[in-house]
């Protein structure tokens, strides 16, 4: 027969598993932060290409209000500087085609993406090289997606 101790403990136990993973989900949901704008130094690189430079412009023109500087990440959109967006997962075209026809919310918890006006495909492209060349300052690159 098992004890009237041991029982409790492994109420208390399930009880405080299940409380804990609430939290977490419940965290998760929120996003970077807490559902913050994201804090993190991002590192620049010693110098951007010509077509990142840019690039850049266009970002903080287009991208920054939702995505933050240098793709930092805010309360309404995600960070770009983020292993999920590594060039072996997110691709240069899946980056190409999100502004252009908007994105359905799928890792973060911020909603779908809107297409965005008057951005051009030479503008797109300037945008995804200052994206890859932050990205590469911080560590960010190219890992094979596994499933």
């Amino acid at each position: 027969m098992v004890s009237e101790s041991i029982v409790k403990g492994l109420v208390i136990a399930v009880l405080a598993g299940g409380a804990g993973l609430v939290l977490a989900r419940w965290l998760d949901a929120l996003g970077p932060a807490g559902g913050a704008r994201s804090e993190r130094t991002i590192a620049e690189p010693a110098r951007l290409s010509d077509l990142a430079a840019r690039g850049k412009i266009l970002f903080e023109a287009t991208c920054a209000a939702c995505h933050g500087l240098h793709g930092a990440g805010t309360d309404q959109g995600p960070p770009f500087i983020n292993e999920i967006y590594n060039p072996g997962h997110h691709s240069d075209e899946a980056f190409l085609l999100a502004p252009r026809v908007g994105v359905r919310a799928h890792h973060w918890k911020f909603g779908d993406m809107p297409p965005v006006e008057g951005v051009t495909d030479d503008d797109l492209r300037s945008i995804v090289r200052y994206v890859r060349e932050i990205q590469e300052a911080n560590g960010i690159v190219f890992k094979p997606h596994v499933m």
